[in-house]
């Protein structure tokens, strides 16, 4: 049952298939292109390189991000398997992620002839849901994020 339960979450999903909310992605694509490398700082002030690579397949193509040592790996027309990858949104458009949990092989044999380009997911724009919302409507009793309980 466990091995049958794996081989289910391993299926492969069509890039066309996926959602703004899409998580355990198992694909392979192709790489179309890959954009130049650009330094940003972490939340614990450390320097990461980051580059985003143009991936797709038959049905069409998303931005894959790629970090630090990934960058080096990744040429232009190899073939990629995710595993476990995820989709977020920046700057409300999709991009497709490994994340910590995720990864992906460079293959040898491509079974992806041809790429659809036409059907960028990542050129299509999204509503980002709101964090912080300000004027949201509280209920009776409740304390705003700031305010400490008074004790008496």
């Amino acid at each position: 049952m466990a091995d049958e339960e794996q081989s289910e979450s391993k299926e492969l999903v069509k890039i066309e298939k996926l959602t703004t909310s899409s998580r355990e992605v198992n694909t392979i694509v192709k790489v179309v292109s890959k954009s130049e490398v650009r330094n940003v700082t972490g939340r614990d002030y450390s320097v990461h390189r980051v580059a985003d690579a143009l991936v797709g397949d038959e049905t069409g193509c998303i931005y894959l991000t790629l970090w630090d040592d990934n960058i080096d790996r990744v040429k232009e027309e190899a073939t990629l398997q995710v595993t476990n990858g995820y989709v977020n949104l920046f700057r409300g458009n999709m991009r497709l992620n490994t994340g910590r949990y995720g990864s992906f092989e460079v293959l040898e044999e491509s079974p992806i002839e041809e790429v659809n380009t036409e059907n960028n997911l990542s050129d299509k724009r999204y509503e980002q849901e709101r964090r912080y919302q300000p004027n949201r409507q509280r209920r009776y009793g409740e304390r705003r994020g700031y305010q400490r309980r008074r004790r008496y």
